[in-house]
């Protein structure tokens, strides 16, 4: 049925729910879960306006890139003991919507299971989740959970 399923992961509630039903379909398809934590690159001007831990890195794209990596490597760890057969994690900059379609494209990608609203910002209660915009720009079948 599937051979390889994306799972974009932010770390939020419904982002735990569609690893969890990821999980469970690749245990009964024998599935490869790629698991995809995007972050947004910051301009030198939105930096200088946010604040960082002394304890991470001083260029802002470095620690978010940073707390990306734990993001998915901590959901490679769920899946796993979920029951997936084979999970990957991938780190990505970019725009969320529009890095998770092309990454599918990529990487042969035959299903997106992503959860219903994430983390969000303010902008995308203004012009639409992640999730609608997935929906709308992929080429293979997205189940929102």
């Amino acid at each position: 049925m599937f051979k390889r399923i994306l799972v974009p992961f932010d770390g939020s509630k419904g982002g735990e729910q569609a690893l969890k039903k990821a999980a469970e379909l690749a245990a009964l398809c024998d599935a490869e879960i790629n698991i995809l934590t995007v972050y947004r690159h910051h301009s030198m001007l939105e930096a200088s306006f946010s604040m960082v831990r002394a304890t991470t890195p001083g260029n802002m794209d470095d620690a978010m890139r940073d707390h990306a990596r734990e993001v998915a490597e901590y959901a490679k760890k769920q899946a796993t003991e979920e029951g997936a057969p084979t999970v990957r994690a991938f780190v990505k900059a970019g725009q969320p919507a529009r890095t998770i379609v092309r990454f599918a494209t990529e990487h042969d990608c035959d299903l997106i299971v992503l959860g219903a609203r994430g983390m969000g910002s303010v902008e995308g209660y203004l012009l639409g989740s992640v999730s609608h915009k997935v929906t709308g720009l992929a080429h293979v079948p997205v189940l929102v959970v």
